[in-house]
């Protein structure tokens, strides 16, 4: 394996310090994903671009620091990332399907990974990097495989993402996308909280311990299954027009009917139906106030929508998910909201708990990167030939990403760019039923669903 170093050039921090708010505070948390290629990339030419990307990007480069017991900062100190660099001999070719979501269990994706060492961080190591690469080349096959670690306090997808493009971007000898990142955030008081929104923002509230956490996400790794379900644009457009048209989104529609078909085929009595939808939701684009375009940071928040009119119906279900959203980018409702979880979020940096991960009964969490082509916006050049991947789902943890690019052995197909994977985990002797359900709607074109 060979080591490289690569500094932003030319260096931009000067040792400038950001202070991070509340939510930007999850210390355990990353963004492991992993891209693979057809064919090589250079390395010299990716480590200029990783180096130019930095520097339009100093914060990646920084420090983590607390200070004064209180205050949490990253400072700009132009730290070199590293790159690990390896030939892999073992594998013949990439083994992994299309699937977007890999199972958490013997994650396959390990390998391919240099983690960023969140526990280092937490124990005040400040030259620990929050970004890390690994590039592999498998050598009898001639593909690559980049693996992104990234720590989640650096900031949200939408951040992650748009660093990865600027190298991506570099990489192919073209500008980067605008805006440009912006890093200072809006720092909350407490007097904007309010305490009465407590009862919808349960996974702040209930935070656990790091030990605790960690011994459910276990436990459920033993007792559920991940389902992986792939929809085509096309099933797409027709579950939302099914859903309510124009009046909702494609996410909404597709939230929807994951939950509906849940509510008809999963559960063993009514009272255990889901009635609520705790959305993960962006508030980039409500207010330059709150979120700046360009803004490095984690720009997002949780929305729990009220009871569903008709748990049984996709219109309905639709439509109160839709209308918790509207509610949320109010702007007064937006600030208060972020103030409060401000104020969670600190309180359990300083108590040393995480957001809880918990199931709450008839409630389902709904955490979509349908909106960010992963694979499309971080080819380096590769065009419908790179494949994105990466894991983690729980109990009625819904996750969706667009469709990767599929090979069938010998050739590449059309890429559907606006088909979406959902992927979570239900009871391993549930997950028969339901996937026969959701097949049976397929089969059907969703003619027989409940509107």
């Amino acid at each position: 394996m060979t080591l490289y170093l690569v500094s932003p050039s030319p260096p931009t921090g000067n040792n400038r310090r950001i202070e991070l708010t509340g939510n930007d505070l999850w210390f355990i948390a990353r963004i492991d994903n992993v891209f693979v290629y057809p064919s090589d990339l250079n390395v010299d030419r990716f480590r200029e671009a990783l180096g130019r990307a930095l520097s339009l990007w100093p914060l990646i480069s920084g420090r983590f620091l607390l200070l004064d017991g209180d205050h949490y900062v990253i400072e700009m100190s132009d730290n070199p990332i590293p790159i690990s660099l390896t030939d892999n001999t073992e594998l013949t070719k990439w083994s992994l399907d299309s699937n977007v979501v890999i199972e958490t269990t013997q994650n396959p994706l390990l390998p391919f990974l240099d983690e960023v060492q969140n526990e280092k961080l937490l124990r005040g190591f400040p030259p620990e990097p929050l970004f890390r690469l690994k590039l592999t080349r498998i050598v009898q096959s001639g593909e690559w495989i980049m693996g992104a670690s990234w720590a989640h306090m650096l900031g949200d997808t939408a951040a992650c993402l748009g660093f990865l493009n600027t190298i991506s971007r570099l990489y192919q000898q073209m500008e980067p996308l605008k805006p440009l990142p912006v890093f200072e955030r809006r720092l909350w008081r407490e007097d904007e909280a309010d305490q009465s929104l407590l009862p919808i923002m349960k996974p702040l509230r209930d935070g656990g311990t790091i030990e605790k956490m960690m011994e459910n996400f276990m436990a459920d790794q033993v007792t559920h299954r991940q389902v992986n379900m792939c929809f085509s644009a096309e099933q797409l457009a027709k579950l939302r027009t099914l859903a309510g048209g124009t009046s909702v989104t494609t996410q909404d529609a597709l939230s929807a009917y994951i939950i509906l078909t849940l509510n008809n085929n999963y559960f063993e009595s009514d009272d255990q139906l889901i009635l609520r939808s705790n959305t993960v939701a962006s508030c980039r684009g409500v207010s330059d106030s709150i979120t700046p375009p360009g803004l490095v940071a984690n720009a997002v928040f949780i929305i729990l929508s009220e009871d569903f009119d008709d748990p049984r119906s996709l219109s309905s279900i639709a439509k109160a998910i839709r209308r918790s959203i509207v509610r949320a980018r109010d702007v007064k409702f937006l600030e208060t909201w972020l103030a409060t979880a401000d104020g969670l979020m600190k309180k359990m940096a300083r108590e040393n708990r995480l957001i809880s991960m918990d199931y709450y009964s008839n409630e389902i969490v709904v955490n979509s990167n349908f909106r960010y082509d992963w694979a499309g916006l971080v080819d380096f050049g590769h065009t419908d030939k790179c494949r994105f991947y990466t894991s983690g789902t729980s109990a009625l943890y819904v996750r969706v990403f667009r469709l990767n690019p599929v090979n069938d052995g010998t050739q590449w197909l059309s890429r559907d760019r606006d088909g979406a994977e959902v992927a979570f985990r239900v009871k391993k002797d549930m997950k028969k039923k339901f996937i026969d359900a959701w097949k049976k709607d397929i089969n059907e074109n969703f003619t027989n669903v409940r509107i």
